[in-house]
């Protein structure tokens, strides 16, 4: 592959990853780039997407009861 080509399919890959960003932004997912490149592999690999939303979902929300709990045992 030339090398004109590795980069122009780079820069769509950022593109791509932009826009599912503002997205992400626009609906308060709060994913953040890296995360999101993570998700859109595992989904083209087959994951299933609406398995994948009920994980980050339930992963979120054990994340904000876990900072509860430290903030009340800290105060």
């Amino acid at each position: 592959m030339p090398p004109a080509e590795s980069s122009k399919d780079i820069q769509q890959v950022r593109q791509i990853i932009d826009v599912f960003h503002e997205i992400s932004t626009l609906l308060n997912a709060n994913l953040d780039r890296h995360t999101l490149s993570i998700c859109i592999s595992l989904i083209e690999n087959g994951v299933n997407p609406e398995a994948l939303a009920t994980v980050i979902k339930e992963l979120k929300r054990d994340g904000e009861e876990t900072m509860r709990q430290v903030e009340q045992n800290e105060g």
